[in-house]
């Protein structure tokens, strides 16, 4: 199978084997090739898990530098039973020894075999893919629900060796081509750039290419988003984000005036940047409670006018007299809740008030605090928002781990405030939840 720049699937699509090699030929450059081991924060959290020229095996011999095959420059042998469960993504990549850049790869390719020599995908690069670069995350396996997915990355650096290992939190002690990067902790020197700083980088140029090749019109509102997830600290963050939707008849104007279709937009970089799947699970609720398809960067664009049927539709469907919160919230823990491995979710829930049913959804949220579920409430352009305006002084939660804001109109408000607003208590509650035992 020919894998596409940015291209997902889960390995199984490919093969049921967990015993393979990855080869590695790279044609008109000279590059150093490695294989990086990371935790679930996307971080290089043992030193032994990056495995390159200098350091040819794992810890757990489930990554191990092999002896390439014909035509190939580097081969990786992987038997991913055998890797910890702290190991949750491997990440192969290449770095340029000596002058140039990636502009001059006249031809690269990855390609996963199984143990039986069997071709079952390849991705293949070329210099048109990069500019400057001189360093690229080229595929990618992770964990994802307790099963591995496959990603053909692609994604170019303008540093070298050095850049990557900062990327992925290492120390950086000598940019030497012969030495190795990460050094002891006695001979550490200070960095150009924090790891944090070149995170923060490399994440924003990963969202700003992600978006540009899947939904450009959304450039702009990536680049905005960029920025409120770097000063919010959640460059390396993976959750699921979910948005459900007041369709009741008091939001009718919301709906046909386009702001509801705006404010996905306006979310879709979030869900981008979170989730490895790029989805936002969405749903419409009123009296009934609608589960919609996942939005996706290549689905949003009309996503309000055109998918199930359209909000009018929706509307129809749940019974658009009265609200009914306890209902949607169950049903958004209920789907979360579904999958208990999975990484934590960012619910943002949207309603134009008229809150009645204070006593249940409190009750709700209090009982929900122990699940890894962080509920960001929004109310536009309405009024009496009931319990959800005391959600930050409502006693007797393990954690809080619910927020709101209001506003009057979705124009009223820029962009930039909109995600600060939006990921002002997430941070919190992410440290929070996991010194309780509620994330891992």
């Amino acid at each position: 199978m020919q894998l596409n720049r940015g291209q997902r699937l889960a390995l199984s699509a490919l093969t049921p084997a967990h015993s393979l090699r990855v080869e590695v030929a790279l044609h008109g450059v000279q590059a150093d090739v490695a294989c990086f081991g990371l935790d679930a924060q996307g971080h290089l959290a043992d030193e032994r898990y990056m495995i390159f020229y200098n350091q040819a095996t794992s810890p757990c011999a489930g990554v191990v530098l092999s002896n390439p095959a014909a035509g190939a420059s580097v081969g990786f042998d992987l038997i991913l039973d055998q890797l910890p469960s702290s190991i949750d993504r491997l990440v192969f990549t290449a770095a340029l020894d000596g002058a140039g850049t990636l502009r001059q790869l006249q031809r690269g390719q990855v390609v996963l075999r199984t143990n039986n020599n069997t071709e079952v995908a390849a991705f293949t690069l070329t210099g048109q893919d990069f500019d400057q670069e001189r360093a690229a995350m080229l595929l990618e396996m992770y964990r994802k629900d307790g099963a591995w997915r496959i990603s053909a990355t692609g994604q170019g650096f303008n540093g070298g060796l050095a850049a990557l290992v900062k990327h992925f939190g290492g120390e950086v002690a000598e940019e030497k081509p012969a030495a190795s990067p990460i050094a002891p902790a006695s001979t550490q020197v200070p960095a150009p750039a924090t790891p944090a700083q070149t995170a923060a980088n490399a994440a924003r140029v990963s969202l700003e290419k992600r978006v540009e090749k899947e939904a450009p019109h959304l450039v702009s509102l990536a680049k905005k988003a960029s920025v409120s997830l770097a000063k919010s600290g959640l460059q390396s963050t993976v959750a699921r984000v979910g948005l459900v939707l007041d369709a009741s008849g008091s939001m009718h104007h919301q709906y046909s005036s386009g702001r509801i279709q705006e404010l996905l937009n306006r979310i879709m970089p979030l869900a981008l940047h979170f989730d490895d799947d790029g989805e936002l699970d969405t749903w419409a609720f009123a009296d009934k409670t609608l589960s919609l398809p996942a939005a996706t960067a290549r689905t949003i664009r009309g996503y309000a006018e055109d998918v199930g049927g359209g909000w009018k539709r929706w509307m129809h469907k749940v019974s658009p007299c009265t609200n009914n919160e306890p209902a949607a919230l169950h049903e958004v823990i209920k789907h979360y809740r579904s999958k208990p491995n999975a990484a934590p979710a960012f619910v943002i829930f949207v309603s134009d008030g008229g809150v009645s049913q204070n006593k249940k959804i409190q009750q709700i949220i209090t009982e929900a605090a122990q699940y890894p579920i962080f509920w960001q409430f929004v109310g536009i352009g309405g009024r009496n928002y009931g319990v959800l305006e005391r959600l930050d002084t409502m006693q007797g939660r393990i954690v809080d781990n619910a927020g709101f804001f209001a506003i009057d109109d979705l124009h009223s408000i820029s962009e930039e405030e909109l995600y600060e607003r939006l990921l002002k208590e997430f941070p919190q509650w992410l440290k929070e939840a996991k010194q309780k035992g509620i994330t891992s």
